[in-house]
């Protein structure tokens, strides 16, 4: 069960840079708002991998935890952002993945 809250943990963290994104775009009202985003999904991200340690050690957690944050962002950055989306981009991003995986392969 923990796998999953770190995983759900992982995509907050996408979250959060998603509205950070967008506030980079925005202004007035809508930058508040993009703002309260940001917090809502920066502090679910931290209390639930705070959740997750609590059973995964953090040695694993914590890189699995940034690991999904990182693939996420540069792939809703290549979705929502209209950023490049080279073959290195996708290569390097394949091996992240491909790493988050290996680590909860030989976690225990």
């Amino acid at each position: 069960m923990n796998w999953i809250i770190l995983i759900v943990a992982g995509f907050f963290e996408s979250g959060f840079a998603f509205c950070l994104g967008k506030m980079k775009e925005a202004s007035g009202t809508e930058w508040y708002l993009w703002g309260a985003g940001f917090i809502a999904c920066l502090a679910l991200s931290m209390v639930l991998l705070a959740k997750a340690v609590q059973t995964i050690p953090i040695g694993t957690a914590y890189p699995v935890w940034t690991g999904i944050g990182a693939a996420g962002t540069v792939l809703m950055g290549i979705v929502f952002f209209h950023e490049p989306a080279s073959f290195m981009r996708l290569f390097f991003i394949t091996t992240l993945i491909a790493s988050i995986i290996g680590l909860k392969l030989v976690s225990h």
